[in-house]
């Protein structure tokens, strides 16, 4: 992050961490342990961040100017310090209307014919009850892609 800021001279940049709940903790040789929580904190905190000290550069940086952005698929499992820090904002779940018109969109988008696109559709609709991701979605519509490639007529 820092070689970016640095590089872009862009000190308010926005930071996201993709599912921070999977972070883990490290331990090192020498047997210390580090976790992303561990981590985080001095920088989300406005004071500290202000006068944050780089491990690897070993100098001082204000980085209170930094923007974090976290997503978790499952909050409840975040520690207390975290989210204190960065209350969540919950999304409502993705309904099944939303995802066939993202399948709509996203067919158009990768020049599907209208046979594969309904195709994908169908297999939205049929499979409601089991809730499915986008991500889901999104390769229900590559592999839709990849047999209209190769002449496989969805029907």
């Amino acid at each position: 992050m820092l070689n970016t800021i640095l590089a872009t001279r862009v000190g308010n940049p926005v930071v996201v961490g993709d599912e921070v709940e999977k972070s883990g903790r490290a331990e090192s040789k020498r047997g210390e342990a580090y976790s992303l929580t561990d981590a985080l904190l001095p920088l989300l905190e406005p004071l500290s961040a202000a006068g944050w000290s780089c491990p690897y550069f070993e100098v001082k940086f204000d980085m209170s100017y930094v923007n974090w952005v976290m997503t978790s698929n499952n909050a409840a499992s975040l520690l207390e310090p975290l989210l204190s820090r960065c209350p969540p904002i919950r999304l409502q779940e993705i309904t099944t209307a939303e995802l066939v018109g993202f399948a709509r969109r996203e067919g158009q988008r990768k020049a599907l014919d209208e046979v594969s696109i309904e195709a994908v559709i169908e297999a939205i609709e049929r499979h409601d009850q089991f809730n499915l991701s986008l991500r889901t979605v999104v390769r229900m519509i590559e592999r839709a892609a990849q047999l209209q490639a190769i002449g496989v007529r969805l029907h």
